[in-house]
């Protein structure tokens, strides 16, 4: 899935180069000559498109490159991967303590009792909450 992805971001960047060229070749194709392209004012046009083609071709560069250099074995980067022993992360968490934790936690209150709920509240008949919906 990632090299289709990296794939279709090559593409991406392919269309607006080819684009900017196939603008270059027709406006020259027209012309004939670059004297004529002189002659008929498109000499800026023609330079325009050359450099902005040219400043496309960095973003086309760039992602050929991720292509090329993204294609790792798992594991290589040093975290470990589906192919490696250790397949944990190095982030410090371990879910097996947290359970662990919260069921010694659950255990300590089923012993404590009821007594240690807090008090329920009472509603005056008189008395309306701050915020909310309007009862009637």
């Amino acid at each position: 899935m990632h090299t289709m992805r990296s794939v279709l971001g090559v593409l991406r960047a392919v269309v607006p180069v080819v684009y900017c060229g196939g603008l270059v070749y027709f406006f020259y194709d027209q012309a004939g000559s670059i004297e004529q392209v002189k002659a008929e004012g498109l000499g800026p046009t023609l330079l325009g498109l050359g450099v902005v083609g040219l400043l496309l071709c960095i973003p086309l560069m760039v992602s050929i490159v991720r292509l090329i250099a993204g294609r790792r074995p798992p594991g290589s980067d040093g975290r470990g991967g589906p192919g490696t022993p250790n397949g944990d992360d190095d982030s410090g968490f371990d879910a097996d303590a947290v359970v662990a934790r919260y069921m010694a936690q659950r255990s300590a209150e089923a012993v404590a009792g009821p007594s240690a709920a807090p008090p329920a509240r009472s509603v005056q008949a008189g008395s309306r909450p701050g915020f909310g919906r309007k009862i009637r």
